[in-house]
């Protein structure tokens, strides 16, 4: 099976930047899709953006640029970096692996990591 681990959130400053990664085991990151999600209290869990296969990479629309995934083949890990860090960011980020259909519908991945809580003080 496939496990996932993020790792990297915490309590951090708007306008800072944050780095959060995905450690895999049982599958390598750059054989599929690897999706970041996050949801909020009380809201529907939400597309980030997703890092395919081939290495480029698809983000939500409403990511104004501040967001952006990378990927270290050698680690086997996916990163998601985070720039100017505004309190609406605050949620639990989760990493995934794609399975099939759209890339912004969280049932078409099939394993998830447990996710790490980011969480933007004012």
């Amino acid at each position: 099976q496939v496990q996932l681990v993020e790792s990297g959130g915490g309590l951090v400053q708007a306008g800072a930047s944050l780095t959060l990664s995905c450690a895999a085991s049982g599958r390598a990151v750059n054989d599929l899709g690897m999706g970041w999600f996050r949801q909020a209290p009380g809201k529907d869990r939400e597309f980030v953006g997703i890092i395919v296969s081939g290495g480029w990479t698809v983000y939500a629309d409403s990511n104004e640029g501040r967001f952006r995934i990378s990927r270290d083949n050698a680690e086997n890990t996916v990163n998601l970096q985070i720039d100017r860090l505004k309190p609406e960011d605050t949620a639990v980020y989760y990493c995934a692996t794609h399975s099939l259909g759209l890339y912004d519908v969280p049932g078409n991945y099939d394993y998830w990591g447990q996710g790490t809580q980011v969480t933007v003080s004012t």
